[in-house]
């Protein structure tokens, strides 16, 4: 049985259920916000604490709905990935396959490295300047130049 965040038991055979990983890399936004966030939306998800953040499962508008939300908090900082499985599936669960990591934690505790540096260039990206905003000189004609070289010379 599982629990959802409003403490009601979730159906398993709910159609077209999600998971998704939402991890935190934030000056100003802590994992706990972002995990109390979910657990006031009161909405019928399953609520998973990890190493790595949060995995909220449940109907996909549901699950959407509260994504953005966290989002919401810090755009550039906060990042989620889809789960092919749900919390506690056979076929990931490490209590079922005699412990260890479970295929894929190496990969994701590289991606989550990477994360500040992502967030500090979308950061960066968002104070740019747009291309056609930016004043450009026009060119110089080849004879002008021509003649800005031979008086110096």
């Amino acid at each position: 049985m599982s629990l959802n965040a409003t403490g009601s038991e979730l159906m398993d055979s709910e159609e077209d259920v999600i998971t998704k990983i939402v991890v935190i890399s934030s000056d100003s936004v802590l994992p706990i916000d972002a995990a109390m966030k979910v657990y006031q939306s009161e909405t019928a998800i399953t609520i998973k604490e990890t190493c790595f953040g949060t995995m909220v499962t449940g109907p996909r508008n549901a699950v959407d709905r509260v994504v953005d939300e966290l989002r919401a908090m810090d755009m550039n900082h906060v990042f989620v990935k889809e789960r092919g499985f749900r919390p506690g599936d056979e076929r990931r669960c490490r209590a079922v396959r005699g412990g260890g990591p479970r295929p894929g934690f190496h990969y994701l505790r590289e991606e989550v490295q990477m994360l500040p540096m992502i967030g500090k260039a979308l950061d960066a990206y968002d104070k740019h300047v747009p291309l056609a905003e930016i004043h450009r000189a026009k060119k110089i004609e080849v004879k002008k130049l021509k003649d800005i070289i031979e008086s110096n010379i």
